[in-house]
């Protein structure tokens, strides 16, 4: 069975925008290069590492202000009827700060640091990644979360400058907190963008070094989850959820359909299912949480269930042909091949790109002995996917039940060339070569 398996991290949509603009420009594009310096004035309590901490924070958001104000003079931006806070938060999921040169005295932290970008192409990016509304929220509250550390910083050095005895031991211990939080915030970002470009292993290192800045950092422990959860480390991928959930972070509802899907992947359908309940009950509108509990309750033979939960996804987002699609096998399951075709039909029309589907429903018209038409889909799905050993097979099967074994042997032989165990034996059984 098919089924969806979302972890809502890192958007394939945002890694495309990410590799577009980190790739050769066309020869026929402009970039354009922001710089912007800053100088840190060490308090009693900095050194040279919390200095840059605090330097490259400040002049990252410097830099994107300036882009952002760039931006938002440019009638497309203008047409997207974003604030220009929006313009900076989108900006800085999209692009990558490069440090120059810095310098560093004792007492002074310099540092001149720059964006290069094609601002085109960066238009053409926030105008994706505005629709992502989860992305956007949580590129929103990283902006916010670096935002009130840096104001913090400021408190408590001014506070370090008059305070004496254990006020100022106090002071200094929660100074040095606040600078680990927002050496943290870096490392998360730095995850964020390798997790983006599909640099999984470097994600997850970066990840965890935010979190052994700061062990409360729920969304680390959530993003390092997801991490994992691609890579198929699925206990570690559980682990970290449940710390998330413990944290309670915002968005509490997207951490539990993520642990229900690293759940169902290892096979524990009925915390799988507890898990994308408890994310409904959070989020009465989340479709997916409907589509993957209803893929639970089909692994654990509840069909009707399923069914139920398909139905509720397709109301909640009726243009997901992979809700269509998983409702078709369950009406599959339950004799109604009527429904099921119907479903199968609704998926290609939604994705008429998805090999599986032409697959499916050519085994169910192969199963109410319409043989030609499972010929025509198993042949659909080949062509979208050449390396589809069964739908080869298969195609075999019904060419042999309409008398044409010539095409039969040919196509089964294909599917033994492509590692298909089943045809292998056949072929074996028969004493045919392949």
């Amino acid at each position: 069975m098919k089924s969806v398996t979302r972890i809502h991290v890192l958007s394939a949509t945002l890694f495309l925008i990410l590799s577009f603009l980190l790739s050769a420009n066309s020869a026929f594009a402009e970039t354009k290069t922001f710089i912007k310096e800053y100088t840190h004035h060490a308090g009693d309590e900095d050194s040279r590492n919390s200095s840059r901490i605090i330097s490259l924070r400040e002049v990252k958001r410097l830099i994107l202000e300036e882009l952002g104000t760039y931006l938002e003079s440019h009638t497309e931006v203008k047409n997207f009827q974003l604030t220009k806070d929006m313009i900076t938060t989108l900006t800085a999921g999209i692009v990558s700060t490069e440090v120059i040169e810095d310098k560093w005295n004792g007492k002074e932290y310099w540092l001149k640091a720059k964006i290069t970008a094609n601002p085109q192409d960066v238009m053409k990016a926030i105008d994706n990644l505005r629709n992502d509304r989860v992305k956007v929220k949580e590129l929103d509250e990283l902006r916010i979360k670096t935002e009130e550390l840096l104001k913090e910083n400021e408190r408590l050095n001014k506070e370090l400058k008059t305070a004496k005895g254990d006020a100022k031991q106090e002071a200094a211990q929660a100074y040095n907190r606040n600078i680990d939080n927002l050496n943290a915030t870096e490392w998360y970002e730095k995850g964020y963008g390798l997790g983006i470009s599909g640099n999984n292993t470097d994600a997850e290192k970066a990840f965890s070094k935010a979190i052994e800045l700061n062990p409360q950092y729920a969304h680390a422990y959530y993003n390092r989850g997801t991490i994992y959860g691609r890579i198929g480390n699925y206990q570690p991928a559980i682990k970290d959820f449940s710390k998330a959930i413990e944290l309670n972070p915002p968005r509490l509802a997207e951490v539990y359909y993520n642990r229900g899907v690293a759940y169902g992947k290892i096979g524990n359908y009925q915390q799988a299912i507890k898990d994308f309940s408890k994310a409904i009950e959070l989020n009465p509108q989340y479709a997916d949480a409907y589509n993957n509990r209803g893929v639970a309750y089909g692994k654990i033979g509840n069909t009707q269930h399923a069914i139920t939960d398909y139905n509720t996804a397709i109301v909640l987002n009726p243009q997901d042909a992979m809700f269509y699609f998983n409702r078709g096998i369950m009406y599959g399951k339950i004799g109604n091949t009527q429904q099921e075709i119907k479903d199968y039909n609704k998926a290609i029309e939604l994705n008429p790109q998805d090999a599986e589907v032409y697959f499916n429903r050519g085994v169910t018209y192969g199963g109410i002995g319409n043989y030609q038409q499972a010929i025509n889909d198993y042949s659909k799905a080949i062509e979208l996917n050449p390396q589809y050993a069964s739908a080869y097979h298969n195609r075999g099967v019904a060419f042999h039940q309409l008398g044409n074994d010539e095409r039969a042997i040919e196509n089964v032989k294909i599917a033994a060339r492509l590692g298909d165990n089943i045809a292998q034996d056949l072929l074996r059984s028969k004493g045919i070569d392949w």
